[in-house]
Order: structure tokens, then C-alpha cells, then sequence
């Protein structure tokens, strides 16, 4: 079985109890594919927490959920030595970060301090703890849920950890007859749980994420990736334009775009499909403009519209 079918699998089964989304989902799951990190960031009650669970079963990671709160400590994340007296020795005892995938429900409610204990862990895929360094699971993916800034009790999450997700994904409100959808199947199935069967063997996903190392990517797409990180940089409503792991971001993702369209080479509209959930979120806008209501989604959008692209095949 090819990849295309296997990931086609994958979202037919998560399809089964969360619906619609396509784009989300597709989103979401060639950032797993492409080896990266997952915010998932709208209103409560759209079903964040409901994706990022179904994406862990059908794909057969261990699965933690940490439910941030402004009392978590770094050590609630990462875990800590504990004393032993049947060994008298201080032992290390594992938080819920060493997963195959981290749920981190409602990221921006916790304080930057604790926020910032996963940045090693989403960068290194390892942990430091009183000095001592401990590896995490491989595969290693977080997703994290997060609520607009503006509402109480909210805290903004700081750039550095921002970069480090590759994508930042909306849900948005469903049109009424998926919402009616929603409520025909809870009523269906006579419970509040929605389970989703395993999809992947064990392991598989690691298999996957090797061969897409194999999809090949033109030096013009590459340019193409690079202009249009480059031209955040320079626009004028933007104090801080992407990084250049922006750039390698859009490569990544366009290439497990393509794979998941069983293709072994990259195309423009790989590109463009996943630019704005891949800069967006990496743009700090400058003061004046960002009262003013313009945004990241907005200044990538514009820029897909200027920034010349190679043509398509």
C-alpha cells in the first residue's frame, strides 16, 4: 500500500467522528508526516481537543493529554527526581511530555515560564532536568490547542515557541448541516466518547516520515519558498518577517502535501496550499498595524497573490 493510500486511510477513518474539517485535518496531518509540530488555535467547543486525539489513535502514538492551567509548573511538564527510600536514591520520574503525542490543551492559559518547558523538547526531542538530559519517544509530535489572546485568562505565547510549531491551524464554525451532523452522530452512538480504530502498525508512521525523504523538490520551488519568506520580511505592515526555518517549513510540509496526493515531486500549489498556516503565525506585525487589524493570515495571503512562483507542470 502506497502512502497516499495510507494517509487517505488515516483521514477516512478520523473523518468518521470528527466532521468536515478536510482541510484542517489534511493540514495537520502532513505536519505529523513532515516531522513537525501542531497549534490548533480558535474559539472553545470547535473540537481541537477531539482532532488531536483521533489523530493519535489513528495513527497509533501513545497519547498523553496535559491540560495547561496558570498553576503548572515546569516540572508537571517535563517530570522531576523524586526521593526513593526504599533505594535512598532520587529516582526520575517521566511527565506527560514523553509521549508519542502530546496533547497540550489550551497552551496560552498556562505563564510563559511553563510554556517555555517544551521548547527544548519540541526543538531537541529531548528534556533537561537538574542537568541531566533525557531523549523522548521518536516519533515525538505535540499538538497543542490555544484560545484567541484577547479572551480572560489568556496568555500570548511567546515567538520563540511560536516558531517552533510548523504549522498554526483555525477550525472555525461548521456550516449547519455539519453541525447538524454532529449532533445526529452523538446521538447515534448512545455515548460522549468518539473512538477512532488504530490505522498504523505501530511504528509505521516513522516508516513513513523516512520515505518521504524521497520526495524530490525543484531548486525554482526551492527559490520560490525562499521569496516568499524573504518578501515578509520586507512588507511594510511586518516588524519581523519569517525565519528562515519558515522557509524550510514550506518545503517540508509541500512535500508531504504531495506524497499525501501520491506524488513523488512538489508542485507550486503544494506550496501555496500550506504557506499561510506555515508564516502566519511567524510574522510580528508592527504596532501600528496590528491595531489597525491586520494580520499574519492577511500579509501571506496578499503575498501569494505578488510573489511570483514557477509555473505549474
Amino acid at each position: 500500500m502506497t502512502i497516499s493510500l495510507e494517509a487517505k486511510a488515516v483521514l477516512d477513518e478520523i473523518g468518521k467522528v470528527v466532521v468536515g474539517r478536510t482541510r484542517t485535518l489534511r493540514l495537520a496531518f502532513a505536519a505529523v508526516l513532515a516531522g513537525g509540530h501542531v497549534l490548533l488555535e480558535d474559539v472553545p467547543g470547535l473540537g481541537k481537543t477531539l482532532i488531536a486525539r483521533s489523530l493519535a489513535q489513528a495513527l497509533s502514538l501513545d497519547f498523553r493529554r496535559l491540560q495547561c492551567t496558570p498553576d503548572l509548573l515546569p516540572a508537571d511538564v517535563t517530570g522531576s527526581f523524586l526521593y526513593d527510600p526504599g533505594s535512598r536514591e532520587f529516582e526520575f520520574h517521566q511527565g506527560p511530555v514523553f509521549a508519542g503525542l502530546l496533547l497540550a490543551d489550551e497552551i496560552n492559559r498556562t505563564p510563559p515560564k511553563t510554556q517555555s518547558a517544551l521548547l527544548e523538547a519540541m526543538q531537541e526531542r529531548q528534556v533537561t532536568v537538574e542537568g541531566r538530559t533525557f531523549p523522548l519517544p521518536r516519533p515525538f509530535h505535540v499538538l497543542a490547542t490555544s484560545n484567541p489572546v484577547e479572551y480572560e485568562g489568556t496568555y500570548p505565547l511567546p515567538e520563540a515557541q511560536l516558531d517552533r510549531f510548523l504549522v498554526r491551524l483555525d477550525i472555525g464554525y461548521p456550516p449547519p448541516e455539519e453541525e447538524v451532523e454532529v449532533l445526529r452522530r452523538r446521538l447515534a452512538r448512545q455515548r460522549e466518547e468518539a473512538e477512532v480504530a488504530p490505522v498504523l502498525a505501530p511504528g509505521r508512521l516513522a516508516e513513513l516520515q523516512a520515505e518521504l525523504e524521497q520526495t524530490t523538490v525543484d531548486d525554482d520551488l526551492l527559490r520560490y519558498c525562499v521569496d516568499l519568506a524573504v518578501s515578509t520580511r520586507n512588507h511594510s505592515s511586518v516588524e519581523v518577517g519569517a525565519s528562515p526555518r519558515g522557509a524550510q517549513g514550506l518545503v517540508l510540509v509541500a512535500r508531504a502535501l504531495a506524497t499525501l496526493d501520491d506524488r513523488g515531486y512538489v508542485t507550486p500549489e503544494d506550496v501555496k496550499e500550506c504557506a499561510v498556516a506555515v508564516l502566519a503565525h511567524r510574522l510580528v506585525m508592527k504596532p501600528e498595524t496590528w491595531t489597525s487589524g491586520v494580520n499574519g493570515v492577511q500579509v501571506v495571503t496578499e503575498l501569494l497573490g505578488k510573489v511570483p512562483g514557477p509555473p505549474s507542470s
